[in-house]
Order: structure tokens, then C-alpha cells, then sequence
């Protein structure tokens, strides 16, 4: 699609048809469907006599399904295999380059969305790219296909009928499965790629919980260690908004404990918001100086130094 000639006639044209007979070719090819905004786009192709850029809005935004749309099925499986291709290596070129070169000058808050954010300009670039061509490629298809009927059926107006409708118009067959495919790599993504991204940050989230609780923990151990009481007023800080801190001097659940501190996650976002609300708490025996730690988190989430209640 990327790849118009800007010849001059434009391939395929059929210098010797008559303006009706072109119109009444195009028509056939065409269908009902934004018949008028095509009929458009070919009338002013024929008058310049070269292919040049426009823009479809259609192709801007769902590049696939217009093509299954439209019947070209061997344009759709080469643009979903070589073009996707294509995108995938310009976006995993361009994010090992920027994580080596410039990600370790970004505040971690910012990476994600910094990560998104080159992945998403290739993809508009390519998606632009592909709009801006995309009434140029649907006329040369048009000739192509009206040579065709042509040379087969030199005489026959109904076969030549036939041959454009069978090859052009709608399919809402095409339309149906060009969605249906977006919706089945939504759910690959959601199923094998999140978990990837949400496993290390999970693992970043806990480790910085599990620190910040542990270290409130010390804290608090030294108060304790001088006075032999739980200091439920003593202040902490987190040095996180994404662990709240507190102290109790009996945690329920737990037997036989005179001391303990909580520290509960939160303000934690997409895709590891599921860590919201758990806890990590350390807690004090009577006539034990060790702290235990426990964690409300199931057992294949619990780190191994802070075990699942």
C-alpha cells in the first residue's frame, strides 16, 4: 500500500472507455457503500493522470478490517504479517535504544508511560502513512480489476457486471472477522503479555513494601526495646505514597501478640492494581525479642521472606 506508483497514466488505466462507461465500471466495483466519496477520489485520479496522497480516515484507524471490508484478503494477511511485522521491530529497536541511552534519566514514576508513548507515535506514524495511500491503492485495485474483466469479457457487459461485484464491494463477513481479530490480540495481550509487565513490576512493588515496613518495624523495635510498651503513637514514614503505615498493639488473626506494625499498599496503578489494600505486619510475642512477618497475600504472591497468612 506504501508502495504506489506515481506513474503517469496510473497503472491499469483504460484510456479508451468512455467517462460513462468508466463511471458505470467503477460503480460496479465500487458497491453502495460510500459509492460517491470513491466515485470522487477516481474522477480526480483520472484528471491528474498520477496517484498522489490523500487521506481516509477508515485506514487511519482500522487499517485491517477496511481491507477485509473491502474483499482485498491477500493485502489483509500480507499488511498483518509483514506490516505488523514491521511496526513490532521498529518499536523494539527504538525502545532497547531509548532504555540503553536515555530511561535511566527518567523518574521510574514516567518509564511506563514514557514506553507507551514511543510505541504508540511509530504505530500513529505507520497509521498515517498507510491513510495518507490508501485511496490511491483502493483505485489502482479498481483498474486492475476492471483490465481484467475487460480482457476476459471484451463483449460481455453482464460477466464484466459480475466479475466486479464478485471482486469489489463490501463483506461485513471481512468487516466481522478484521474485528473479531483485533479482539483475539487484545486478549493475547491481556492473557501472555500484561502478566510479563505486572510480574516485575509486582515484584519491584513488594520488595519496596516489605523494605518500608521493615524498616518502620526497626524503628519501632527501638522504642519498644526502652520502654517494654508498643508505641502506638510513635509517627512513621513510609518515604512511599504506596505503603500507609500504622501500629497496633494486637493484631487480630494473630495469637499471643502484644506489638504490631501494618503496612498496608495503596495508591498502586495499572497493571498491578490488584496489590491495593494488602498488607505486610511484623509483629511482637511477649517474652520474644524476634518479630515475625506475615503477609496478606496468597502463597504464589508472597515473597519467601515474609510468608502468606
Amino acid at each position: 500500500m506504501l508502495f504506489i506508483e506515481t506513474d503517469s497514466p496510473p497503472p491499469f488505466y483504460q484510456a479508451k472507455l468512455t467517462p460513462a462507461k468508466r463511471k458505470q465500471l467503477d460503480q460496479w466495483f465500487i458497491g453502495h457503500r460510500t459509492q460517491n466519496y470513491y466515485l470522487k477520489r477516481f474522477e480526480q485520479f483520472d484528471k491528474q493522470g498520477y496517484l498522489s496522497p490523500k487521506w481516509h480516515w477508515a485506514a487511519f484507524f482500522i487499517t485491517l478490517p477496511w481491507l477485509l471490508y473491502r474483499k482485498r484478503y491477500m493485502d489483509a494477511l500480507v499488511y498483518s504479517v509483514a506490516g505488523w511485522s514491521f511496526i513490532q521491530l521498529n518499536i523494539a529497536i527504538a525502545l532497547v535504544t531509548f532504555e540503553f541511552v536515555a530511561m535511566s534519566y527518567i523518574p521510574e514514576a514516567y518509564q511506563m508511560a514514557i514506553r507507551i508513548g514511543i510505541a504508540a507515535v511509530i504505530w500513529l506514524f505507520w497509521a498515517a502513512m498507510v491513510a495518507r495511500w490508501t485511496d490511491a491503492y483502493y483505485y489502482r485495485m479498481a483498474r486492475r480489476e476492471i483490465a481484467d474483466a475487460l480482457d476476459d469479457y471484451p463483449q460481455d457487459t453482464a460477466a464484466q457486471e459480475a466479475h466486479l461485484r464478485r471482486e469489489g464491494g463490501v463483506s461485513l463477513f471481512g468487516l466481522g472477522l478484521g474485528f473479531g481479530f483485533f479482539i483475539f490480540a487484545l486478549m493475547v495481550i491481556n492473557v501472555q503479555f500484561l502478566p510479563i509487565v505486572a510480574k516485575q513490576r509486582e515484584s519491584e512493588i513488594l520488595f519496596d513494601a516489605y523494605y518500608a515496613t521493615k524498616t518502620a518495624q526497626d524503628h519501632v523495635d527501638e522504642v519498644y526495646q526502652q520502654t517494654g510498651q508498643c508505641p502506638v503513637s510513635l509517627p512513621l514514614v513510609s518515604g512511599t505514597q504506596q505503603v500507609r503505615l500504622r501500629i497496633e498493639t494486637q493484631m487480630e488473626g494473630i495469637p499471643s501478640n502484644d506489638c504490631a506494625v501494618i503496612g498496608t499498599m495503596q495508591n498502586i496503578k495499572f497493571p498491578t492494581r490488584y496489590l491495593n489494600d494488602h498488607t505486610f505486619v511484623f509483629y511482637h510475642t511477649p517474652n520474644n525479642d524476634d518479630w515475625e512477618c506475615i503477609s496478606s497475600l496468597n502463597k504464589k504472591q508472597a515473597p519467601a521472606y515474609c510468608p502468606a497468612d
